[in-house]
């Protein structure tokens, strides 16, 4: 396995196009912008596309081949196959929406949504594993941030369908054939491995308040902006000038590696250039910095992590020969400590973590996957606002468990699964909620939803590294995420899917309304929820020594055996 080599520049400008990269990773999220044209071109049942809805979530989240390739090869590669994926993908469905290729077969759709979607996995796993490994002492803080502008990219490509587009299915399905892997192409460069980070940057708080700041700027402007187009039917000039708009917050965390660059720390300089007076310190320095003596050596270690272990190994042998040591056999790894994916295997706390995960994101891609039906069913003409008020208040969900999470992990040494059993109590709440099919509900409860589904995601992932470590997260990461589509599989594929058709049948048509289309289904997620919620809480009784173990000191310390 080839070593891996760190670039000398800071990481900020790797996470600035990890942004990009991120929200074009979410173009799964477009299912139900163009699955209505898909139905009638294609002439589809509800059962037939709620089965194509999970085609999506299983390319969307089958990332055990990601999560390998991006542990052996660097990033870039990661991010072209993405590129390569959402080519091919996505342009057989632009082909039979377009009706270019006539009498395209099911399975072949079903297949190259699975491939379209799989870009998410690759382009998400390439950025995410790497800024985490860039980061290493604010995952939480990372993985709420990237996390929450792919759940954000859902209200990016309702502007970009509703303005520039003129909604038109074809012209979306052609812009994520061509437009997306151009970006990811043109982002490819600047995701790479840098210098990690550490916890005694004093600039780098500042840094990430920034980041968050504008992206929620972003999600409020991009709420507002599809309600106005939606009551004054925009314009040709004013959607141009709104999607403008939109660009420029996406660039605004490059606004980071500028001021780093005209504006570079003078202090550090300073240091450097006065060696006496640091000298005349060393003393008191070196006990001031020895609780962090573990995360700056971990840190500027972490550029390495792909190096193999056969070298400890080696020693040990070595030393057998020369008859120094008895025969020694090899420690498992602590909770806390790198694990390979095999040694993750066996812990119970993997399992515990990938099924509340599961019933958390499997419940709530339910709703996401049938969001234009449901809000059919209630009588809501345009579902548009639906979807976007979904997307933001995911990207509130990612973005605020991510830094809430991280705060308390600090102060208090909570367990971050502490509020996934919190979010899941709100989510057994809220579809209940769901249940009685009310349009007077339906925003609130789509709102709730969207927060409580984006705090699983932002939570999961830090959770996960903290657990089993950052040097085999890729494989780990991935793995979790397969409870996605799983969740899609069984809840909407099979439950959604079966009772909606059966009440359309009982109507006499393809079209459900009322409260009963989705009534059994809402009833039976309220309690999946409910039992993750309980699982949660099981989950952050066992786990709690590890965040005493690593959060301690008050800012997060690596195990001794993390240092490669």
């Amino acid at each position: 396995m080839p070593a891996m080599k760190s670039g000398s520049r800071p990481p900020w400008i790797g996470l600035a196009a990890a942004v990009w990269v991120q929200t074009a990773a979410g173009s799964g999220y477009n299912f139900p912008l163009y699955s209505p044209s898909l139905k009638s071109v294609m002439g589809f049942n509800q059962r037939q596309l709620t089965m194509l809805g999970v085609a999506n979530d299983v390319g969307e989240n089958f990332g055990m081949l990601p999560g390998v390739v991006c542990n052996r090869f660097p990033p870039w590669l990661v991010l072209l196959i993405g590129s390569a994926s959402c080519f091919v993908g996505y342009g057989v469905i632009y082909l039979a929406v377009s009706r270019t290729v006539e009498f395209l077969p099911y399975w072949l759709l079903w297949l190259a949504l699975c491939v379209a979607t799989n870009s998410s996995a690759w382009l998400g796993t390439g950025v995410l594993v790497t800024n985490m490994r860039n980061f290493p002492c604010s995952r939480g803080t990372v993985a709420g941030i990237l996390k929450g502008y792919m759940g954000l990219s859902a209200a990016v490509y309702t502007l970009i369908y509703t303005g520039i587009l003129h909604n038109s299915s074809t012209k979306l399905l052609l812009f994520l054939t061509l437009g997306l892997p151009a970006i990811c192409l043109a982002m490819m460069y600047f995701v790479r491995h840098c210098t990690p980070a550490t916890d005694d940057d004093s600039s780098e708080h500042g840094h990430f308040l920034f980041t968050q700041i504008t992206g929620v700027l972003l999600g409020l402007y991009l709420l507002i902006s599809t309600i106005l187009d939606d009551l004054l039917s925009a314009n040709d000039t004013i959607s141009y000038i709104l999607f403008s708009i939109m660009i420029l917050f996406l660039l605004s965390p490059l606004a980071i590696p500028l001021k780093m660059t005209l504006f570079p720390n003078k202090h550090k300089k300073s240091g450097l250039a006065n060696p006496s007076s640091s000298t005349n310190s060393s003393q008191v320095e070196q006990d001031k910095s020895e609780p962090l003596l573990a995360v700056s050596s971990s840190a500027t270690n972490l550029g390495s992590l792909q190096e193999q272990d056969d070298s400890s190994d080696v020693d040990i042998l070595l030393a057998e020969g020369e008859g120094a040591v008895h025969f020694k056999k090899k420690r498992r790894p602590k909770r806390g400590e790198d694990f390979t994916f095999r040694e993750a295997l066996i812990k119970a706390d993997f399992w515990l973590l990938f099924l509340v995960y599961f019933l958390g994101v499997g419940s709530g891609v339910t709703v996401l996957n049938n969001l234009a039906q449901i809000g059919i069913a209630a009588g809501v003409e345009d579902t548009n606002i639906l979807l976007c008020l979904f997307s933001f208040c995911n990207f509130a969900g990612r973005l605020g468990g991510g830094s809430v999470s991280e705060y308390f992990v600090r102060l208090k040494m909570l367990p971050r699964s502490t509020w996934m059993a919190c979010t899941q109590i709100v989510m057994a709440v809220t579809y209940l909620l769901f249940a009685l099919g009310l349009n007077s509900t339906l925003y609130a409860s789509t709102a709730l939803l969207g927060i409580c589904y984006g705090v699983q995601f932002s939570v999961m992932v830090p959770t996960a590294s903290e657990l089993f470590g950052l040097k085999h997260f890729g494989i780990i990461y991935n793995f979790m995420l397969l409870g996605n589509p799983l969740g899609a599989l069984l809840l909407s594929g099979i439950l959604a899917g079966y009772v909606y058709d059966k009440e359309a049948e009982k109507q006499g048509g393809t079209t459900c309304l009322g409260p009963s289309c989705f009534g059994l289904t809402f009833l039976v997620l309220s309690g999946v929820c409910a039992l993750g919620s309980l699982l949660s809480v099981v989950l952050t009784v066992r786990i709690r020594p590890v965040y005493q173990m690593l959060y301690s000191s008050g800012s997060f310390r690596l195990p001794r055996t993390s240092q490669h």
